[in-house]
């Protein structure tokens, strides 16, 4: 585990030595956002263990436009069993997080919106930091993040969000929410709807895990990269990328796996 007084020390120290990198602005993610607000935070005592699945349980539902997920989806998110799932969603019935319906279907209480939302804006500043700041690429801050969200103190949230300058998006292009919980929840063209011949920058990744972020950035792909979609292969829907100059040949998964902006 990273100590909080190493990270703010260590934040001094490198700042003066490199030039900052910059992650993409709110606007270059969509101008389309359904907007929803959290009130002030009053963060519960939780353990790690039940703020893991808080936020497991917002990404299978509020980001996704969902209203409930099931045991299976969650066991499967965190790769527990379902057993796991089912001890653990009674703990958290009881803190009145979550509410379930028939057949084993979850969804957040307000409380348990809040808490998730709040873990998520810690994850997300803590990624931005670590990124811009302290040199880790986009592929490694997520694992370092993890273990950083679970600190309490809100007054060091609170100075990492101002010190930052109060960011709106983290490294992967994902939105962060502000000091009250509020954010907006922006739809996302992919990689998959820019027709052959178009050109667009990528502005955000759907999958944030290290094998695929690195294949990314071994494609030469990184946020605000200018690709042209240069064919689309009927049989398979795989496409043919002009990046850099080079050009890479992608699988239709790895399509659907990254957001762009189209240019005109």
């Amino acid at each position: 585990m990273f100590s909080t007084g190493l990270f703010l020390y260590l934040s001094i120290s490198f700042i003066a030595f490199n030039e900052k990198k910059k992650t993409p602005t709110d606007s270059e993610i969509s101008n389309h956002q359904v907007y929803f607000s959290i009130s002030l935070f009053r963060s519960m005592n939780l353990s790690k263990n039940e703020e893991d699945y808080l936020k497991a349980l917002f990404h299978l539902t509020m980001e996704v436009d969902a209203e409930t997920a099931g045991t299976n989806q969650m066991a499967d998110e965190l790769s527990v069993s379902p057993a796991s799932v089912n001890g653990m969603v009674k703990k958290l019935k009881t803190k009145k997080l979550v509410d379930s319906e028939k057949y084993g279907k979850l969804k957040l209480t307000e409380t348990g919106k809040s808490e998730a939302i709040l873990l998520i804006r810690k994850h997300r500043l803590w990624e931005t930091f670590l990124y811009e700041h302290l040199n880790f690429s986009w592929d490694e801050v997520h694992e370092v993040a993890e273990q950083l969200e679970h600190i309490k103190s809100p007054k060091l949230i609170q100075q990492l969000d101002a010190f930052l300058g109060n960011p709106s998006v983290d490294p992967h292009g994902d939105v962060i929410p502000n000091s009250e919980g509020g954010f907006s929840m922006k739809s996302k063209k992919s990689l998959v709807e820019v027709q052959a011949g178009q050109k667009c920058t990528v502005v955000a990744v759907k999958d944030a895990s290290v094998a695929f972020l690195q294949m990314v950035s071994e494609l030469g792909i990184g946020l605000q990269t200018e690709i042209r979609v240069k064919h689309v292969h009927e049989f398979d829907a795989s496409r043919t990328l002009l990046i850099n100059n080079l050009e890479r040949v992608v699988s239709l998964k790895f399509s659907e796996n990254v957001f762009v902006k189209e240019l005109n």
